[in-house]
């Protein structure tokens, strides 16, 4: 199992260096646009993520090319 890559009860901000690991800035702001990607809050013009939320969007992402074999 992979460990938790975010701390669960921390909110992240647009521009913390921990969500380079998924995306740079631009990338967020296509999935946001596009509703994919992982959940996030906008409260006004900021935008947060859940560390437990991230957490969930990268686990369901996981590929195991075993078992597409």
């Amino acid at each position: 199992m992979l460990p938790q890559l975010f701390e669960n009860d921390r909110n992240y901000l647009l521009g913390d260096p921990e969500l380079e690991i998924i995306g740079d800035r631009e990338k967020l702001a296509q999935w946001r646009h596009k509703m994919k990607g992982p959940a996030f809050y906008r409260l006004g013009r900021k935008i947060i993520y859940r560390g437990s939320d991230l957490n969930d969007w990268v686990a369901a992402n996981r590929v195991d090319p075993s078992k597409n074999a």
